[in-house]
């Protein structure tokens, strides 16, 4: 995987420390995941709302990278592969350390294991 790609942009930062989607209904998430293109920031597929593919669908954008700490691997929604690594991609890295997974902290409901896909 190569910074010349199309689908990413390496200069454009995360929107947010958690997903858009989930922030403005006062939802939660179980993990994190950043588009590659424009920088949104939505939850995984096992989160309730798989905001992270919604986003892709609906605009195109082919790829997602973890938004998680100590992970950098890469998904491509056309092909649905999975990429260890690739280009950088402006900071931050991650959602911040002191955010829990599920998250974000007080949102998480007791039963959250039964809600996910």
């Amino acid at each position: 995987m190569t910074q010349e790609l199309e689908g990413i942009d390496p200069v454009v930062a995360p929107s947010g420390p958690g997903c858009m989607e989930c922030e403005a209904a006062q939802g939660w998430w179980v993990h994190l995941r950043r588009c590659a293109q424009c920088g949104h920031i939505g939850c995984c597929d096992t989160s309730p709302e798989q905001h992270a593919s919604k986003h892709a669908k609906d605009t195109g954008h082919p790829f997602i990278q973890s938004y998680e700490p100590g992970e950098d691997w890469f998904f491509d929604f056309r092909s649905d592969e999975m990429y260890s690594g690739g280009p950088e991609l402006a900071p931050p890295k991650h959602h911040p350390v002191d955010q829990p997974a599920p998250g974000p902290r007080g949102r998480v409901p007791a039963d959250w294991q039964t809600r996910i896909h």
